[in-house]
């Protein structure tokens, strides 16, 4: 059967996301963006935005000692049209002689937004807008929120239950198997924020980082609520806060225990209560003006629940172990599941060796 370049070009486009996913969550305030070249509907080169925003993805993917002449680019976002710290990618595009660019969106940033089909076009570049275009407003949906004041970051949940939904077993650490956290350790790796309790890390000794060969330099930065400042000294987390930044969200003003937590290389962020609560809200408005965009919350069931029925969660991730605890389980989370609906076209289609991985799109 013959192929359409219509099927092509959403195949290249594919390709551009796929390279893009590759540092998603790990290019600070710049959007992860793939970019493909394609030359006699062969793929020659491909790149994707550097680790910490720089060199841009279409930059490493034209840098390069080929002959770009009549080639086309798929590119996951608009291409920038401003200078920055670095020059704009159309300068490069230009210069490699690009023919044809194709972007799935519009760049939501001021600064590029609606540029690049002009100034390219002026240069002879035909340039073709949409495709993928619903997959692509969600792939960049925490890159579409960062840029609007007025809305509060990405944010997901994750959390790990039993067959009869309890989230804590009384006579074991875990719920789920070793291929189910390793892939939740996968999932970490996508968010630039990990977002606990003091609760939740004095109980488990939690490290929340990414523990996958090859993998630990993608590990997010970690965020801790502890409104008293009651979490252990003598934490395995400690031992990291060098290499992994850390934080600590408080509303105590003990002098003594913020000098330790200094010392150990922690941040202090703190925060007024509310009916002696740190309020969700505020805590995910500060984060945000703190420059983080992709936020993952690992918690108990009791800080997940309150975030879902605050309506602050975009997405919920949940580990399912086919065991049931019975007794031995609990904090239940059935009453959220079930008011989510969560059902088979949640499931997500990987081999966890009798666990099962769902997720559930709140907003």
């Amino acid at each position: 059967m013959k192929i359409t370049q219509r099927i092509l070009d959403k195949k290249f486009m594919q390709l551009a996301f796929d390279k893009a996913y590759e540092h998603l969550g790990s290019t600070k305030e710049n959007p992860s963006v793939g970019c493909v070249v394609v030359k006699n509907n062969t793929v020659i080169s491909s790149g994707k935005t550097s680790l910490n925003g720089r060199p841009h993805a279409e930059t490493n993917a034209l840098n390069k000692k080929k002959n770009f002449n009549g080639s086309t680019i798929y590119v996951t976002l608009e291409p920038c049209a401003h200078h920055g710290l670095t020059p704009p990618c159309i300068n490069i595009i230009k210069k490699k002689n690009v023919k044809k660019v194709y972007y799935s969106i519009t760049d939501p940033d001021k600064r590029t937004f609606n540029k690049a089909k002009k100034l390219l076009n002026q240069s002879n570049i035909k340039v073709n807008i949409g495709i993928m275009k619903i997959d692509s407003l969600n792939f960049y949906k925490s890159y579409i929120l960062s840029k609007d004041k007025k809305k509060l970051p990405y944010t997901d949940a994750k959390i790990a239950i039993s067959k009869d939904y309890y989230s804590v077993n009384k006579k074991a650490k875990w719920i789920t198997n070793n291929y189910s956290r390793l892939q939740g350790h996968l999932l970490r790796s996508k968010y630039d924020c990990i977002l606990s309790t003091y609760k939740t890390v004095n109980k488990d000794n939690s490290i929340l980082n990414c523990r996958i060969s090859g993998m630990h330099h993608l590990s997010p930065k970690r965020v801790i609520i502890d409104k008293d400042f009651k979490l252990n000294k003598n934490l395995k987390l400690f031992k990291t806060s060098k290499t992994i930044p850390t934080y600590i969200i408080t509303a105590s003003h003990d002098k003594k225990k913020e000098n330790f937590l200094k010392s150990k290389n922690v941040k202090i962020i703190k925060l007024k209560t509310e009916n002696n609560f740190l309020p969700y809200k505020k805590i995910l408005s500060e984060l945000k003006m703190r420059g983080f965009s992709r936020i993952l919350c690992e918690s108990g069931a009791d800080t997940c629940g309150e975030l879902l029925k605050l309506k602050l969660v975009n997405n919920l991730y949940v580990f399912m172990s086919q065991n049931k605890l019975g007794k031995n389980g609990k904090n239940s989370f059935k009453k959220q599941i079930k008011d989510l609906k969560m059902s088979k076209k949640h499931k997500i289609k990987i081999n966890l060796y009798g666990d099962e991985f769902y997720k559930i799109r709140i907003r």
